[in-house]
């Protein structure tokens, strides 16, 4: 950061719960100002929102035209540039030059996002460098500060606190790559969480300890002496394999009150102007637009901004829209053939291949074929020596009761299909048998039943005959309010599955679902206590609201090498070989199928999608982000 700005001291608070090394007593930097409203000339409180001229207690930062007079920003710090690792924010009420901010944003480092807020005249500012800077097509919200939020109970089961240690920093780029946000050196966020003028807060799972949401605020009056006494909130993000509500709004709530015990006088925030979901959030929570406007560079990153979508992208699913991303990023040339299937054309210096999300043309159809076949793929296996589960084709007589009498319970499937349809998991009794089987048998005339191993729901992505990412899959389930029935707490965790997944991910209400609920001993009418977990589905698969937890970093050398060894076995380049296991870090586990279309928009922050098109077009090459998730632990490769 240029700019005065202050050091960090030793003094701890606490409030509400959360640790703050930097403290939050109100400081010099709160001088000037109180709850928003800034000191006449006589000593005394200007009244809020004086309307018109420069004696608007906001006027510099929500007047976009003209100087203010320099009597105002006298103390101010000049050319204020703070980063935040994903890119650098500069504050241009800061600047007494356009100029300045031009040659900034012409430094944007590659990979980065660079943002400049309260810029004097944007459009004569763009106008400067117009193949270079653009308007952001974003709002800016505003809360202030002197005023109440709606009150809401705390929400039992998360934590909120500051950023702790430096395995808080990767926990926090884990979240921002899986919500398609930029992520920052581990270092640059370490080293920002001891300066006083930025604050990261996390939530955390009080029951698993995992991290599932993230907020960073700035403090204007320590960063640059702001007048206005200012501060904005920045890069909030929830995880959205989260299953607990109200994480995004508990994180908004903990920095409005922090910044509000420090006697700040606003809390401004940028948000995409169809980001709807957040937009929601805020307008609920009493935030109110203002005229302010984000400068930009071109760059691509942004180049959906600037250029607008290309046609059909914006009809892909999230699994061949993360592919074309990718392709764009590196220059390729994406055409949609179907968006409906998620068939794209990628060309690239006289190369061209046609993918279905992350099926291409280098698939043979013999590997495909072998995928797409249960029986097959189990047989393939078991030659190659790797571990399967114990089966048989179903015959449909008491040879089927047989087994399941021999080996106690069974997991029954169609021989070909995907995304869960017709599996039926847990089946102990003959009763229970035939009906699986008639399931099973509705989705096509062969059927595979299988023993069903206790453990895990492991999942490999093999590209180029190298594991690139592993995660956990883990069935849909919900947790209880003390208020929601069963079913009200289904349909909200389903609105937000199929919005954090662009409607590729929500949970049936169907018989299955009602089986699950029943076998734990609830009905759908069930009020649950307040943090009472329930598991609501028996498979995993996500597009039955199941959630992905990424294991990739400790995932056992022996489990690799045998996903790497069945995508020899298939002769497949790109798939995704689901395992059951005791545990991710351990070396035993049985294969259960193999797909040759890998939904690789599941396995964020591991870099499928670059290693993908790496393999379509291996002379380009991906953005060099600040961070980048830690790697299986041995090679995982095979000559």
């Amino acid at each position: 950061m240029t700019g005065p700005g202050r050091e960090h001291d030793d003094d701890t608070s606490r409030d509400n719960g959360i640790d703050d090394p930097g403290g939050d007593q109100p400081d010099d930097g709160a001088a000037g100002f109180e709850r928003g409203r800034r000191e006449g000339p006589t000593g005394t409180a200007l009244p809020h929102r004086l309307s018109g001229g420069w004696d608007r207690h906001d006027a510099i930062s929500t007047t976009s035209w003209q100087q203010p007079p320099e009597h105002l920003v006298a103390s101010m710090a000049r050319d204020v540039v703070v980063d935040m690792g994903w890119g650098r924010v500069l504050f241009g009420q800061t600047f007494r030059s356009s100029a300045a901010i031009v040659s900034q944003l012409r430094d944007e480092a590659e990979g980065r996002r660079d943002i400049c807020l309260y810029a004097r005249d944007p459009h004569v500012l763009v106008a400067q460098a117009p193949q270079e800077l653009f308007v952001d097509p974003s709002y800016t919200y505003r809360f202030w500060l002197h005023q109440a939020m709606p009150r809401r109970d705390p929400i039992r089961g998360v934590i909120v606190r500051v950023l702790a240690t430096r395995e808080d920093a990767d926990a926090v780029n884990r979240i921002y790559v899986r919500c398609g946000m930029v992520p920052a050196p581990a270092d640059v966020l370490w080293a920002n969480q001891q300066a006083r003028h930025i604050t990261y807060l996390i939530a955390e799972d009080a029951r698993t300890g995992d991290l599932i949401g993230t907020v960073a605020g700035i403090d204007h009056a320590l960063a640059f002496d702001d007048p206005e006494g200012g501060c904005s909130l920045w890069t909030l993000a929830v995880d959205p394999a989260s299953q607990v509500p109200g994480v995004g709004e508990a994180l908004v709530r903990a920095l409005v009150e922090r910044f509000h015990t420090r006697g700040r006088a606003y809390l401004d925030l940028s948000v995409m102007h169809d980001n709807e979901p957040a937009i929601s959030l805020y307008e609920k929570l009493g935030f109110e637009r203002v005229p302010v406007f984000a400068i930009k560079r071109k760059n691509a990153i942004n180049e959906r901004l600037f250029v607008g979508e290309h046609e059909g992208l914006d009809d892909l699913n999230p699994y061949a829209r993360i592919i074309a991303d990718e392709a764009l990023r590196r220059g390729v040339t994406v055409e949609v053939l179907d968006a409906r299937s998620g068939e794209i054309r990628l060309s690239h210096g006289g190369r061209s291949i046609v993918t279905r999300e992350s099926l291409s043309e280098l698939t043979t159809a013999v590997a495909m074929s072998r995928c797409d076949d249960k029986r097959h793929t189990r047989r393939i296996l078991a030659r190659a020596g790797l571990p399967v589960a114990d089966g048989r084709d179903a015959t449909f007589d008491e040879r089927d009761h047989d087994f399941l009498a021999e080996v106690g319970e069974v997991v029954v499937k169609p021989a070909r299909g995907e995304q869960g349809m017709g599996i039926t998991v847990g089946v102990t009794t003959g009763e229970g048998l035939d009906r699986a089987l008639a399931l099973a048998r509705s989705y096509g005339p062969q059927v595979l039943i299988e023993e069903r191993v206790q453990g895990e729901d492991l999942r490999i992505v093999v590209i180029d005959h190298e594991v690139v990412a592993a995660a956990i899959r883990r069935p849909a389930g919900v947790v209880g309010t003390g208020r929601h029935t069963v079913r009200a707490l289904i349909e909200a965790q389903s609105r937000r599955r199929e919005a954090a997944t662009g409607g590729e991910s929500s949970i049936p209400l169907d018989d299955e679902t009602a089986r699950t609920v029943e076998a734990a001993g609830r009905s759908l009418d069930d009020v649950l206590a307040e943090g009472e977990r329930l598991a609501v589905r028996r498979t995993a698969n996500l597009h039955t609201g199941g959630t992905i937890h990424d294991v990739t970093a400790q995932l056992h050398p022996d489990l690799a090498a045998a996903a790497v060894d069945a995508s020899l076995a298939i002769g497949i380049p790109v798939t995704g070989l689901d395992m059951i296991v005791p545990r991710a870090d351990g070396p035993e586990g049985v294969f259960i199928e193999a797909n040759e279309r890998p939904g690789l928009a599941n396995h964020e922050p591991q870099p499928t999608a670059e290693r993908f098109v790496d393999l379509l077009f291996p002379t380009t090459k991906a953005l060099p982000w600040g961070w980048r998730p830690e790697a299986p632990s041995e090679a995982t490769s095979r000559p």
